[in-house]
């Protein structure tokens, strides 16, 4: 399809779905709706139009303030608890569901995938947790012994009825001498799960960043860097770590993907703080160059070219001895990543992907997708802000239709119009493509793969999208609605 005809279809696409629209919905919709390419001026979605709230009755995509901080920045920090406090279904749906991967015992030293709740039941709703947490806490400490902290997360009902949290903390931290931190992260704060992480970048800064103790007899090195916002989902922040070693740099820090909370108080004396989350760590990279004078930069380690283009934008910063071994990394990697693409390329060149999903990967991702051939022709974030746009227009290379907090009915209107090979979604989403017969990866925490971060994980990335896409399934199966027999 030519790129002409391609962006008359994205327009047309649009504009059949705001004009199914009630007046009102339809004017507030089209804000978030549009075509972009390189040579506009002006990008999709810019600050005024992104990071609303979603429009009650329609159904969004959207995680909560409690999700972005207890399920993004605090619940992967492995040697600290995390209790939810509030009701139990919180806590049980946002345990171990992104695949963060941690070393340690389970239990003993490490606590990620374990679920701490205050269990809410009415009568705390109406005669509040304060107590039930304080108890909670100190069972904690008795049970596990070895926790080097706990973090408080709150959940809904607590800003509702006023629980104390901070007072409860500040206590049981006189008490215990170990870090406890409230985070008052309550779902309905905020547009999205946005809120979240700054929230709990705010924490970080004002109850770890201050704790020099762990910094006191920390020796630096010139070649010093901390990976930050990378959640370490399927190994990625291991991988990514290879690479950065490998050209001469010590890792004093990854956070919070199988972060330490000594590695988060240490991670001012690096040299350069490595950002791969934009949106949900860019607070704390710039408190950091603020405070600390850390100063920091944005990479990209998916796919071979953008890795490419990262290492050596990393390198840049420091001396000619790591930029020598950076390009010796890049050519020993080179190699591998060219037979990969000689092997997978063929199969999935000219082939169309839809993505849609939170943090960076709408933008991220698009590099990988071309290595191999394919065509990002749709885009768009569950909780974006305007600058998370404003860097997309940078990474597409053709007519993208772009679509911040896009409903159910609008992204199944889209899929069933461009009609892509590949939709690359969230967890909500996958089955009902797959029900309508299209192949389906789940970008949220890799569908059960990955790593998907630098060279190595190149190979693993094209293998799934290969797997995905050309799967003998799809000539055998129908989706429900298409089958001719029906049940009695």
């Amino acid at each position: 399809m030519g790129p002409l005809n391609l962006e008359n279809l994205q327009k047309e696409a649009i504009a059949e779905i705001l004009e199914s629209y009630p007046e009102k919905l339809s004017k507030n919709r089209a804000k978030h709706l549009g075509v972009d390419s390189p040579e506009e001026s002006k990008g999709a979605c810019d600050t005024s139009r992104s990071n609303k709230q979603t429009v009650p009755g329609v159904m969004s995509q959207r995680g909560c303030a409690y999700a972005g901080s207890k399920g993004v920045v605090w619940g992967p920090v492995k040697d600290m608890i995390h209790i939810s406090h509030g009701p139990i279904g919180c806590g049980q749906y946002s345990r171990a569901g992104r695949r963060n991967y941690y070393i340690g015992t389970t239990g003993i030293d490490t606590f990620v995938t374990m679920n701490f709740s205050t269990d809410f039941t009415e009568k705390d709703i109406v005669f509040g947790g304060d107590k039930k947490l304080k108890k909670a806490l100190e069972e904690i400490d008795v049970l596990f012994p070895l926790n080097n902290g706990i973090s408080i997360q709150s959940e809904c009902p607590i800003g509702l009825i006023g629980d104390d949290i901070h007072a409860v903390a500040k206590k049981h931290k006189a008490d215990s001498a170990k870090p406890t931190i409230a985070v008052s992260c309550e779902g309905f704060r905020g547009v999205s799960q946005s809120l979240g992480h700054h929230i709990a970048n705010d924490m970080i800064r004002d109850e770890i960043m201050p704790d020099d103790s762990a910094r006191k007899d920390f020796e630096s090195t010139p070649y010093d860097v901390a990976i930050v916002g990378d959640y370490n989902i399927g190994g990625d922040a291991w991988s990514s770590r290879i690479l950065l070693e490998e050209m001469g740099l010590r890792v004093i820090a990854q956070w919070s993907g199988d972060a330490t909370y000594k590695e988060m108080a240490i991670a001012p004396k690096a040299k350069l703080n490595l950002l791969h989350c934009y949106r949900s760590m860019n607070y704390i990279a710039r408190h950091m160059e603020q405070e600390f004078g850390v100063p920091w930069i944005e990479y990209n380690f998916f796919g071979p070219t953008k890795t490419t283009e990262s290492l050596r934008k990393i390198a840049a910063c420091f001396d000619e001895t790591v930029q020598a071994k950076t390009e010796e990394v890049i050519a020993k990697y080179t190699a591998m990543t060219d037979q990969v693409i000689a092997k997978y390329r063929p199969k999935l060149e000219g082939k169309t992907v839809m993505l849609y999903v939170g943090g960076l990967r709408p933008r991220h991702v698009i590099g990988a997708y071309e290595d191999l051939g394919m065509e990002v022709v749709g885009t768009g974030y569950e909780f974006g802000h305007g600058d998370d746009y404003k860097r997309t227009k940078e990474e597409i290379s053709r007519s993208t239709l772009i679509y911040d907090d896009v409903n159910e009915y609008e992204l199944e209107a889209f899929v069933k119009k461009l009609k892509p090979d590949l939709v690359a979604s969230g967890v909500k989403e996958k089955y009902v493509f797959q029900k309508m017969g299209l192949p389906f990866r789940q970008m949220h925490s890799w569908d059960y793969s990955g790593p998907y971060h630098g060279y190595d994980a190149f190979a693993i990335f094209a293998k799934d999208m290969d797997l995905a896409m050309n799967s003998p399934v799809w000539s055998h199966t129908k989706a429900p609605w298409d089958t001719e027999e029906k049940g009695a």
